[in-house]
């Protein structure tokens, strides 16, 4: 299956992911507005809403769906070419207002008992199945970016510091997903590999060993490696993956001298692990943070996996 780039790239492209199921969404939505008869759009649906108390002006309108002026104007149009809203004078006389006509007002009847009950109710269901309260999450997003915008955020900040986070149950999912991704692009996952990626508390965490990962900022976890006990004393280095999206960050240098040094505070004394030729990039990074090529390690190791044909010890630099 296709790696979902968007969700990859973590809160870097939050704005798109939201985009996205924005997207998908209003496109469901707009097929319960269509089983009701009226010919409207999800982008009508704030407006029409706005109206159904007072009639407002543009400036009112905006304001209170939290969009730009320029983009209720186009809404408008849509509206007025749809016979839904009339323009009146405002009670000062100062200014045009917009209010719903008569066919305005019986679409927004069908709207309010029919349509936004359905999609209410089915988004409902869906955040359901989220843990704690999502709305009130996304009202704290909506006041942040009007305090700061993205752009102003992002000049503030400096890009380019990795974090080291630790196994912790909440980011196996990482664990499983970074490996599978790689496995399955160059060879196939096989049963030991599912043993271990879908089992990483009870195969690795508890019988002695340690999961590590890696955090980019703005990216969120992009690696993860771990040191299996395989015997007293010894350990295997396996599972190392560095998404794609993370080239250029050294992210794969940085986890593999965080896992060679815990492995020494675990007391290792020997340290190895089982590729294949064909990851020619890993294996030039192995040699030179101090892994040799062994064939002791072959022999007593490497039928562990099909794919292995290269196995390595760490002699240290």
């Amino acid at each position: 299956m296709m790696a979902d780039v968007v969700a990859q790239m973590g809160p870097a492209f939050l704005g798109s992911r939201l985009k996205r199921l924005g997207e998908r969404m209003q496109a469901s939505a707009a097929l319960v507005t269509s089983s009701a008869g009226l010919a409207l759009q999800p982008g009508h649906m704030a407006v029409l809403a706005a109206l159904r108390n007072a009639p407002m002006s543009v400036g009112q309108l905006a304001e209170a769906c939290g969009t730009s002026q320029p983009g209720v104007t186009r809404t408008l149009s849509q509206l007025r070419d749809l016979g839904m809203i009339d323009e009146a004078q405002a009670p000062d006389q100062r200014s045009r207002v917009v209010a719903l006509s008569t066919k305005g007002r019986e679409a927004v009847a069908v709207l309010t008992s029919e349509v936004w009950p359905r999609v209410g109710m089915a988004a409902e269901q869906i955040l359901a199945q989220v843990d704690g309260d999502f709305l009130a999450a996304l009202a704290v997003v909506e006041r942040a970016l009007s305090e700061a915008s993205i752009s102003e955020r992002g000049l503030r900040v400096s890009p380019g510091l990795l974090r080291l986070r630790e196994y912790d149950d909440a980011l196996a999912h990482h664990f499983h997903d970074i490996n599978a991704e790689w496995i399955e692009g160059m060879f196939r996952l096989e049963p030991t590999d599912r043993e271990v990626l879908e089992n990483p508390r009870s195969r690795i965490v508890e019988p002695g060993g340690c999961i590590l990962f890696v955090e980019a900022p703005g990216l969120g976890i992009v690696g993860t490696c771990a040191l299996q006990k395989t015997g007293p004393g010894t350990f295997e280095l396996t599972k190392m993956g560095v998404r794609k999206t993370a080239r250029g960050l050294k992210a794969g240098e940085f986890l593999l001298e965080a896992i060679i040094a815990r492995a020494q505070e675990m007391g290792a004394s020997k340290l190895y692990l089982l590729t294949n030729h064909i990851c020619e990039a890993a294996i030039h990074l192995y040699e030179k943070l101090g892994f040799v090529h062994d064939a002791g390690i072959m022999a007593d190791y490497g039928a562990r996996y099909e794919r292995c044909d290269v196995a390595m010890l760490y002699r240290g630099r």
